[in-house]
């Protein structure tokens, strides 16, 4: 459905956003991976034609989206990481003048789509009012007025409290059913659950694309345990990937990312996603 070739950004002589990415995607959730500066949102901006490509393409059903924008704007549904809203408006006003822009005029559809994120009781308030978890559930409800084949959603949970946060993974899990759900976030957790393959980004480039246990299958061996004295913990974090360092008494209960064990009494341990995607960015930055 869609697909990128070799596709690359860059912004004057000095600053490449994306390098080279090919990556092909079919109908489901995918879970678009990185740090703060990875090159998500320009690779999102890009697929939904906000920014152009300095090399490569992008097809869509077999269409170039940069010669022929509007063959995926009209089957596209797209949430920035940044969604503004007219605050003096309510939500159901707000609905309708997005209806208008994309020529949607099913006024039953809109209060179908409120019902979705669960705002249809809360329609006629103002959005000046509502929390940032029921902004973000609205600006979902405006991306889907087109009834898109692809949502792209860019950090959909940024601010949002646990509850809401569960709300719109569910949310986006029942919409993969029908649609390429593409999501961009740093925080595993948003999409452990829902997202049939990560594709995961480091600094601009595509650095693996796979389903979450096709990750922790390669990071199983190189995740240990081990409980440490002081001395021990600091000769260990400057030689190895330390994950996360528990202090009990005088000892340092550690989760150590390694090629190999990296102590005596270290033990193997089944990773977490978080953890296999942290081991796979080390080996990657090492073999660089």
């Amino acid at each position: 459905m869609l697909e990128l070739q070799d596709v690359t950004k860059t912004f004057g002589k000095q600053v490449t956003a994306v390098a080279g990415v090919s990556l092909r995607l079919e109908p489901g959730v995918v879970g678009l991976i990185g740090h703060n500066g990875a090159g998500k949102t320009t690779l999102m901006q890009m697929i939904a034609t906000l920014a152009r490509p300095t090399g490569g393409r992008i097809l869509f059903d077999g269409a170039d989206i940069v010669k022929r924008p509007d063959a995926i704007r009209r089957r596209l549904g797209y949430l920035p990481q940044d969604f503004g809203v007219y605050r003096n408006v309510s939500a159901l006003e707000f609905m309708r003048y997005f209806a208008a822009l994309k020529g949607v005029r099913d006024d039953a559809r809109i209060r179908r789509l409120l019902e979705l994120v669960n705002l249809h009781e809360q329609a006629q308030r103002m959005a000046s009012t509502f929390s940032g978890g029921m902004l973000r559930r609205l600006g979902i409800a405006q991306a889907l007025l087109n009834d898109p084949d692809i949502l792209v959603v860019d950090e959909p949970t940024a601010g949002l409290d646990p509850e809401e946060r569960l709300r719109f993974r569910n949310l986006l899990a029942e919409l993969g059913f029908s649609k390429l759900v593409i999501v961009s976030t740093h925080i595993v957790s948003d999409v452990e659950t829902v997202a049939g393959r990560l594709a995961i980004m480091k600094s601009g480039r595509l650095v693996a694309c796979a389903t979450p246990d096709e990750i922790l299958g390669r990071a199983r061996g190189q995740v240990w345990s081990a409980s440490v004295d002081a001395a021990e913990y600091a000769i260990l974090r400057a030689s190895t990937h330390v994950l996360q360092a528990l202090r009990q008494g005088e000892r340092f209960a550690l989760r150590i990312a390694h090629p190999g064990r990296p102590c005596a009494d270290a033990q193997p341990s089944e990773p977490s996603l978080e953890e296999a995607l942290m081991a796979q960015r080390y080996a990657v930055r090492e073999a660089a």
